[in-house]
Protein backbone atom coordinates (compact mmCIF):
# COMPACT_ATOMS: atom_id res chain seq x y z
CA UNK A 1 0.00 0.00 0.00
CA UNK A 2 3.10 2.41 -0.54
CA UNK A 3 1.89 3.91 2.93
CA UNK A 4 4.67 3.51 5.19
CA UNK A 5 7.87 3.19 3.15
CA UNK A 6 7.86 1.06 -0.19
CA UNK A 7 5.39 -1.10 -2.22
CA UNK A 8 3.39 -3.86 -0.72
CA UNK A 9 5.79 -6.69 -2.50
CA UNK A 10 8.72 -4.64 -1.07
CA UNK A 11 7.70 -4.53 2.28
CA UNK A 12 6.53 -8.07 2.73
CA UNK A 13 9.24 -10.06 4.60
CA UNK A 14 9.45 -12.66 2.54
CA UNK A 15 9.91 -13.44 -1.63
CA UNK A 16 6.78 -14.73 -1.56
CA UNK A 17 4.02 -12.34 -0.63
CA UNK A 18 -0.05 -13.49 -0.34
CA UNK A 19 -2.47 -14.33 -3.03
CA UNK A 20 -4.43 -11.59 -3.07
CA UNK A 21 -8.35 -12.08 -3.80
CA UNK A 22 -9.83 -9.32 -5.96
CA UNK A 23 -11.25 -7.55 -3.67
CA UNK A 24 -8.13 -7.47 -1.20
CA UNK A 25 -6.93 -6.08 -4.87
CA UNK A 26 -9.07 -3.10 -5.42
CA UNK A 27 -8.46 -2.01 -1.78
CA UNK A 28 -4.72 -1.53 -2.58
CA UNK A 29 -5.30 -0.01 -6.30
CA UNK A 30 -8.04 2.21 -4.30
CA UNK A 31 -6.39 3.06 -1.25
CA UNK A 32 -2.48 2.90 -1.98
CA UNK A 33 -0.14 5.47 -3.32
CA UNK A 34 1.94 5.18 -6.35
CA UNK A 35 4.60 7.08 -5.43
CA UNK A 36 5.19 10.72 -4.37
CA UNK A 37 3.16 12.31 -6.94
CA UNK A 38 0.25 11.05 -4.68
CA UNK A 39 1.44 12.51 -1.97
CA UNK A 40 0.57 16.30 -1.70
CA UNK A 41 2.95 18.76 0.84
CA UNK A 42 0.70 20.83 3.10
CA UNK A 43 2.00 24.70 3.61
CA UNK A 44 3.93 25.71 6.65
CA UNK A 45 1.05 26.88 7.89
CA UNK A 46 -1.78 25.08 7.44
CA UNK A 47 -2.52 23.58 10.84
CA UNK A 48 -1.82 26.88 12.61
CA UNK A 49 -4.13 28.71 10.18
CA UNK A 50 -7.39 25.80 10.46
CA UNK A 51 -6.89 26.34 14.75
CA UNK A 52 -6.81 30.07 14.34
CA UNK A 53 -10.03 30.19 11.66
CA UNK A 54 -11.80 27.46 14.57
CA UNK A 55 -11.18 29.65 17.62
CA UNK A 56 -12.21 32.37 15.74
CA UNK A 57 -15.51 30.98 14.86
CA UNK A 58 -16.21 29.26 17.92
CA UNK A 59 -14.93 32.31 20.47
CA UNK A 60 -18.39 33.92 20.46
CA UNK A 61 -19.75 31.28 21.94
CA UNK A 62 -17.85 31.67 24.93
CA UNK A 63 -20.32 34.14 25.91
CA UNK A 64 -23.43 31.45 25.79
CA UNK A 65 -21.82 29.06 27.99
CA UNK A 66 -22.19 29.05 31.56
CA UNK A 67 -19.08 29.68 34.01
CA UNK A 68 -18.25 26.15 34.29
CA UNK A 69 -19.56 24.65 31.07
CA UNK A 70 -17.26 23.76 27.90
CA UNK A 71 -18.79 22.31 25.03
CA UNK A 72 -17.47 18.89 23.61
CA UNK A 73 -18.21 19.01 19.60
CA UNK A 74 -18.01 15.21 17.71
CA UNK A 75 -18.87 13.59 14.56
CA UNK A 76 -22.02 12.32 16.08
CA UNK A 77 -23.10 16.11 17.61
CA UNK A 78 -22.45 17.55 14.31
CA UNK A 79 -23.89 14.79 12.73
CA UNK A 80 -27.55 15.88 14.78
CA UNK A 81 -27.34 19.24 14.36
CA UNK A 82 -27.14 19.03 11.16
CA UNK A 83 -29.45 16.67 10.39
CA UNK A 84 -32.92 16.77 12.69
CA UNK A 85 -32.54 18.87 15.48
CA UNK A 86 -35.58 17.65 17.33
CA UNK A 87 -34.23 14.37 17.38
CA UNK A 88 -30.78 15.75 19.02
CA UNK A 89 -32.65 17.81 21.54
CA UNK A 90 -34.81 14.86 22.31
CA UNK A 91 -31.77 12.51 23.01
CA UNK A 92 -30.00 15.40 25.04
CA UNK A 93 -33.07 15.43 27.44
CA UNK A 94 -33.17 11.49 27.36
CA UNK A 95 -29.97 10.44 29.58
CA UNK A 96 -30.41 7.10 29.72
CA UNK A 97 -28.77 4.74 27.77
CA UNK A 98 -29.31 1.13 27.03
CA UNK A 99 -26.84 -1.08 25.73
CA UNK A 100 -28.08 -3.54 22.82
CA UNK A 101 -26.39 -6.25 20.75
CA UNK A 102 -26.80 -3.93 17.40
CA UNK A 103 -25.01 -1.25 19.94
CA UNK A 104 -22.58 -3.93 21.21
CA UNK A 105 -21.94 -5.05 17.97
CA UNK A 106 -19.89 -2.62 16.53
CA UNK A 107 -17.04 -2.39 19.64
CA UNK A 108 -16.59 -6.11 19.77
CA UNK A 109 -15.84 -5.99 15.86
CA UNK A 110 -13.73 -3.52 16.11
CA UNK A 111 -11.56 -5.38 19.00
CA UNK A 112 -11.10 -8.33 17.18
CA UNK A 113 -9.96 -6.49 14.38
CA UNK A 114 -7.43 -4.49 16.47
CA UNK A 115 -6.40 -8.32 17.37
CA UNK A 116 -6.29 -9.78 14.31
CA UNK A 117 -4.15 -7.10 12.87
CA UNK A 118 -1.22 -7.56 15.44
CA UNK A 119 -1.91 -11.30 15.99
CA UNK A 120 1.08 -13.52 15.35
CA UNK A 121 0.17 -15.95 13.00
CA UNK A 122 -3.54 -16.66 11.82
CA UNK A 123 -6.64 -16.89 13.73
CA UNK A 124 -10.49 -17.28 12.61
CA UNK A 125 -12.22 -14.80 12.86
CA UNK A 126 -15.02 -16.13 15.34
CA UNK A 127 -11.87 -17.20 17.94
CA UNK A 128 -10.66 -12.89 17.61
CA UNK A 129 -14.40 -12.41 18.63
CA UNK A 130 -14.03 -14.50 21.57
CA UNK A 131 -11.11 -12.99 22.52
CA UNK A 132 -12.49 -9.15 22.13
CA UNK A 133 -16.07 -10.95 23.95
CA UNK A 134 -13.41 -12.02 27.04
CA UNK A 135 -11.39 -8.98 27.38
CA UNK A 136 -13.68 -6.35 27.10
CA UNK A 137 -16.18 -7.85 29.84
CA UNK A 138 -13.06 -8.33 32.26
CA UNK A 139 -12.35 -4.85 31.27
CA UNK A 140 -13.84 -1.19 32.85
CA UNK A 141 -15.29 -0.67 29.29
CA UNK A 142 -18.52 1.03 29.23
CA UNK A 143 -19.70 -2.64 27.49
CA UNK A 144 -18.06 -4.42 30.70
CA UNK A 145 -21.42 -4.50 33.17
CA UNK A 146 -23.76 -5.55 29.86
CA UNK A 147 -21.10 -8.22 28.75
CA UNK A 148 -21.45 -9.91 32.14
CA UNK A 149 -25.21 -10.04 32.63
CA UNK A 150 -26.82 -10.58 29.29
CA UNK A 151 -28.37 -13.25 28.35
CA UNK A 152 -26.92 -16.45 26.16
CA UNK A 153 -28.91 -15.72 23.48
CA UNK A 154 -27.93 -12.02 22.90
CA UNK A 155 -24.25 -13.21 23.33
CA UNK A 156 -24.53 -15.65 20.67
CA UNK A 157 -26.38 -12.73 18.40
CA UNK A 158 -23.83 -10.60 19.51
CA UNK A 159 -20.82 -13.50 18.61
CA UNK A 160 -22.10 -14.22 15.36
CA UNK A 161 -22.89 -10.64 13.99
CA UNK A 162 -19.81 -9.19 15.23
CA UNK A 163 -18.44 -12.49 13.60
CA UNK A 164 -20.01 -11.29 10.10
CA UNK A 165 -18.33 -7.95 10.40
CA UNK A 166 -14.59 -9.27 10.99
CA UNK A 167 -15.00 -11.88 8.43
CA UNK A 168 -15.57 -9.85 5.67
CA UNK A 169 -12.69 -7.27 6.85
CA UNK A 170 -10.43 -10.15 6.31
CA UNK A 171 -11.95 -11.35 3.42
CA UNK A 172 -11.64 -7.81 1.88
CA UNK A 173 -8.56 -6.29 3.20
CA UNK A 174 -5.03 -7.65 2.69
CA UNK A 175 -3.00 -8.22 5.09
CA UNK A 176 -1.76 -5.63 6.76
CA UNK A 177 1.70 -5.41 7.07
CA UNK A 178 3.94 -3.53 10.26
CA UNK A 179 5.20 -1.06 7.82
CA UNK A 180 2.23 0.42 6.94
CA UNK A 181 1.98 1.55 10.33
CA UNK A 182 -1.56 0.39 11.06
CA UNK A 183 -3.71 1.65 14.00
CA UNK A 184 -7.25 0.75 15.27
CA UNK A 185 -10.01 2.71 17.33
CA UNK A 186 -7.73 5.90 16.97
CA UNK A 187 -8.11 8.71 19.02
CA UNK A 188 -7.95 12.40 17.98
CA UNK A 189 -8.72 15.48 20.22
CA UNK A 190 -7.79 19.48 19.45
CA UNK A 191 -8.44 21.38 22.39
CA UNK A 192 -9.18 25.42 21.61
CA UNK A 193 -9.95 28.60 23.22
CA UNK A 194 -8.09 27.13 26.28
CA UNK A 195 -9.74 23.91 26.30
CA UNK A 196 -13.35 25.07 26.60
CA UNK A 197 -14.00 23.65 23.31
CA UNK A 198 -12.84 20.41 22.50
CA UNK A 199 -13.14 18.58 19.24
CA UNK A 200 -13.12 14.98 19.63
CA UNK A 201 -12.84 12.02 17.25
CA UNK A 202 -11.90 8.29 17.01
CA UNK A 203 -11.07 6.65 13.77
CA UNK A 204 -11.44 2.98 13.06
CA UNK A 205 -8.43 2.70 10.85
CA UNK A 206 -5.76 4.22 9.83
CA UNK A 207 -2.68 3.89 7.75
CA UNK A 208 0.52 5.41 6.89
CA UNK A 209 2.11 8.50 8.07
CA UNK A 210 3.15 11.85 6.85
CA UNK A 211 6.63 12.53 6.09
CA UNK A 212 7.66 15.53 7.24
CA UNK A 213 5.27 18.00 5.10
CA UNK A 214 3.82 15.52 2.83
CA UNK A 215 0.38 13.58 3.04
CA UNK A 216 0.89 10.04 3.71
CA UNK A 217 -2.15 8.67 6.00
CA UNK A 218 -5.26 7.16 4.86
CA UNK A 219 -7.93 7.32 7.38
CA UNK A 220 -10.75 4.64 7.08
CA UNK A 221 -14.08 4.26 8.39
CA UNK A 222 -15.34 0.33 8.32
CA UNK A 223 -19.45 0.53 7.77
CA UNK A 224 -22.28 -1.57 6.92
CA UNK A 225 -25.00 -0.97 5.16
CA UNK A 226 -25.32 1.26 2.44
CA UNK A 227 -23.50 4.66 1.85
CA UNK A 228 -24.48 7.65 3.27
CA UNK A 229 -23.70 11.81 2.78
CA UNK A 230 -23.01 11.57 6.71
CA UNK A 231 -19.91 9.15 6.04
CA UNK A 232 -18.31 11.27 3.98
CA UNK A 233 -19.00 14.40 6.65
CA UNK A 234 -17.68 12.12 9.56
CA UNK A 235 -14.39 11.63 7.72
CA UNK A 236 -14.00 15.18 6.87
CA UNK A 237 -13.83 15.69 10.60
CA UNK A 238 -11.36 13.29 11.33
CA UNK A 239 -9.48 15.26 8.68
CA UNK A 240 -9.63 18.03 9.76
CA UNK A 241 -8.35 17.05 13.39
CA UNK A 242 -5.74 15.13 12.26
CA UNK A 243 -5.12 18.15 10.01
CA UNK A 244 -4.94 20.84 13.31
CA UNK A 245 -3.36 17.65 15.70
CA UNK A 246 0.41 17.85 13.26
CA UNK A 247 0.02 20.27 10.96
CA UNK A 248 -0.41 18.03 8.21
CA UNK A 249 -3.64 16.40 6.50
CA UNK A 250 -4.33 12.41 5.59
CA UNK A 251 -3.80 12.36 2.01
CA UNK A 252 -7.03 10.36 1.79
CA UNK A 253 -10.14 9.19 3.61
CA UNK A 254 -12.11 6.54 2.81
CA UNK A 255 -15.71 4.50 3.97
CA UNK A 256 -14.93 0.90 3.55
CA UNK A 257 -18.65 -0.96 3.12
CA UNK A 258 -18.40 -4.31 4.43
CA UNK A 259 -20.75 -5.40 3.16
CA UNK A 260 -20.73 -4.95 -0.20
CA UNK A 261 -16.75 -4.54 -0.67
CA UNK A 262 -15.94 -1.53 -1.44
CA UNK A 263 -14.63 1.60 -0.76
CA UNK A 264 -15.81 5.30 -1.65
CA UNK A 265 -12.47 7.79 -0.88
CA UNK A 266 -12.13 11.21 -1.08
CA UNK A 267 -8.33 12.65 -1.61
CA UNK A 268 -7.98 16.06 1.25
CA UNK A 269 -7.51 19.33 -0.10
CA UNK A 270 -6.93 22.74 1.79
CA UNK A 271 -10.22 23.44 0.50
CA UNK A 272 -11.90 20.55 2.06
CA UNK A 273 -10.63 21.28 5.21
CA UNK A 274 -11.88 25.15 4.72
CA UNK A 275 -15.54 23.75 4.22
CA UNK A 276 -15.44 21.23 7.03
CA UNK A 277 -14.38 24.29 9.39
CA UNK A 278 -17.03 26.29 8.65
CA UNK A 279 -19.38 22.83 9.13
CA UNK A 280 -17.82 22.38 12.36
CA UNK A 281 -18.26 26.36 13.42
CA UNK A 282 -21.94 26.58 12.09
CA UNK A 283 -23.01 23.06 14.28
CA UNK A 284 -21.54 24.26 17.53
CA UNK A 285 -23.29 27.60 16.79
CA UNK A 286 -26.53 25.80 16.84
CA UNK A 287 -25.85 23.35 19.60
CA UNK A 288 -25.11 25.94 21.57
CA UNK A 289 -28.05 28.04 20.37
CA UNK A 290 -30.93 24.58 20.62
CA UNK A 291 -29.66 24.16 24.30
CA UNK A 292 -30.04 27.21 25.54
CA UNK A 293 -33.69 27.68 23.50
CA UNK A 294 -32.98 30.46 22.19
CA UNK A 295 -33.62 29.02 18.74
CA UNK A 296 -36.58 26.34 17.25
CA UNK A 297 -35.87 23.19 16.14
CA UNK A 298 -35.80 22.28 12.64
CA UNK A 299 -37.35 18.89 12.01
CA UNK A 300 -35.85 16.95 9.28
CA UNK A 301 -37.66 13.73 9.16
CA UNK A 302 -35.39 11.06 7.04
CA UNK A 303 -34.68 7.44 7.41
CA UNK A 304 -33.71 7.66 10.83
CA UNK A 305 -36.64 8.56 12.52
CA UNK A 306 -37.36 4.76 12.33
CA UNK A 307 -35.17 4.45 15.48
CA UNK A 308 -36.11 8.30 17.20
CA UNK A 309 -37.01 8.62 20.59
CA UNK A 310 -39.04 10.79 19.62
CA UNK A 311 -41.13 9.27 17.26
CA UNK A 312 -44.17 8.55 19.69
CA UNK A 313 -44.91 12.06 19.92
CA UNK A 314 -43.37 13.43 16.58
CA UNK A 315 -46.11 13.98 14.38
CA UNK A 316 -43.40 14.87 11.35
CA UNK A 317 -41.73 12.25 11.71
CA UNK A 318 -44.76 9.69 12.12
CA UNK A 319 -46.22 11.21 8.43
CA UNK A 320 -42.25 10.95 6.76
CA UNK A 321 -42.55 7.21 7.88
CA UNK A 322 -46.21 6.47 7.18
CA UNK A 323 -45.86 7.89 3.34
CA UNK A 324 -42.12 6.29 3.00
CA UNK A 325 -43.36 2.84 5.00
CA UNK A 326 -46.78 2.00 6.73
CA UNK A 327 -45.34 -0.57 8.59
CA UNK A 328 -42.82 1.18 10.87
CA UNK A 329 -45.11 3.29 12.50
CA UNK A 330 -48.04 0.53 12.63
CA UNK A 331 -47.13 -0.54 16.16
CA UNK A 332 -46.34 2.89 17.82
CA UNK A 333 -48.55 4.59 20.06
CA UNK A 334 -49.30 8.68 20.82
CA UNK A 335 -47.93 9.16 24.41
Amino acid sequence: MHAAGGTYREAMPSAHPPVLNPAQQRVLDQLGASGDGDRPAASEDLGPRLRADLEAGLAPLLAELGPDEDLTVSKHLLAQVHGCEGKLLAEDADHEFVVSVPIARGTIAHKAIELGIHWRGEAAPLDLVDEALARLTSSESWLADWLQTCSESDRAELRASAGDRVSKFVECFPPLLPKWRPVTESRLLVDLLGGRVRLNGKVDLTIGAARGRQAGKVIIDLKTGSPSPAHRDDLRFYALLEAVRIGVPPRLIASYYLDAGEARSEPVTEPLLDATVARTIDGARRVVDLRNGTVAPTLRPSYACRWCIALPTCEVGRRHLRVADVDAVDDLEVV
